[in-house]
């Protein structure tokens, strides 16, 4: 349902009035056929929702798949085929081209780094850095690159961050006052707490009633000092400037979930095309 309405809106947004363009220069009788056509190595994801893109256009075009989400695909390859009346396939086009190529930009970059956690036992997540009304497609990507979810959103976990702890006037305080609101709205929701150094985190175990610690910033050598200082009835998360160059030393700290916002920030879309055949 959620995917229905974004696609949709997303119409809705580039339709407008009618397009135009196809409108004008093709007859509506005219009937053709494209391709997805990859043009770059990677891992191609969104092809249900470009599926949902062309029925909610046209629900008399045809689809064949050829290539499904989560398949590795290089330069030449076709993912689907479409056929039916050209003036739907065009009006299409770019929605379809945008999502799957960002949903696969971020499947790929998910993959990429999944392999360098290899024989580790570290689990890579995503954030909440994801674009304004895509974040389901988002994290949809990175579980098909075989990353994890973090939460949804602000409602599936009390994450209490820096400015948080700063607000509520310390630790002890934050910690306290977040499992006496979860005790008073009958609410079950995790508590994960953000530390900055190894102080802020003897001052969380003092405390307690959290379920995982996240360590922001923390360089390798601190971060293995941290992990030997958690008890292990707590789930570990290391976030802040990790990248592919460094997530593998990261990993082998021993930390069990490494948070990686660029995975849907700054990611680099796969170069897609949809051609009409003939």
């Amino acid at each position: 349902m959620q995917l229905k309405e974004f696609i949709k809106k997303a119409l809705k947004e580039d339709i407008g009035d009618g397009d135009h363009t196809s409108i004008a220069c093709i007859p509506s009788s005219v009937k053709s056929s494209a391709q997805l056509l990859v043009k770059e190595n990677g891992i191609i994801a969104g092809v249900n929702a470009a599926i949902e893109v062309f029925q909610q256009v046209d629900e008399t075009l045809k689809i064949k798949v050829l290539l499904a989400d989560g398949t590795s695909v290089k330069k030449g390859d076709i993912v689907f085929t479409v056929s039916g009346k050209a003036q739907s396939i065009l009006t299409a086009e770019r929605l379809v081209l945008n999502i799957m190529q960002r949903m696969s930009g971020i499947a790929t970059a998910t993959t990429k780094m999944n392999t360098l956690l290899i024989n580790t036992s570290c689990k890579i997540l995503d954030t909440r850095k994801t674009t304004p009304n895509m974040r389901m497609l988002e994290k949809e990507a990175v579980r098909i690159g075989k990353g994890h979810n973090h939460r949804k959103g602000l409602y599936d976990m009390i994450l209490i961050k820096d400015n948080h702890i700063d607000f509520a006037g310390g630790i002890k305080e934050a910690i306290r006052s977040a499992n006496d609101y979860l005790v008073k709205h009958k609410k079950k929701l995790k508590i994960e707490i953000e530390v900055r150094n190894l102080l802020e985190i003897n001052e969380v175990l003092k405390v307690g009633m959290v379920n995982r610690i996240m360590l922001d910033n923390f360089n390798t050598n601190d971060l293995k000092k941290a992990i030997k200082l958690i008890p292990k009835k707590y789930e570990t998360e290391a976030s802040g400037g990790i990248t592919e160059k460094n997530i593998r030393s990261y990993a082998l700290t021993g930390v069990q979930y490494i948070s990686c916002g660029t995975l849907t920030h700054s990611v680099k879309s796969l170069d897609l095309s949809l051609k009409a055949t003939k």
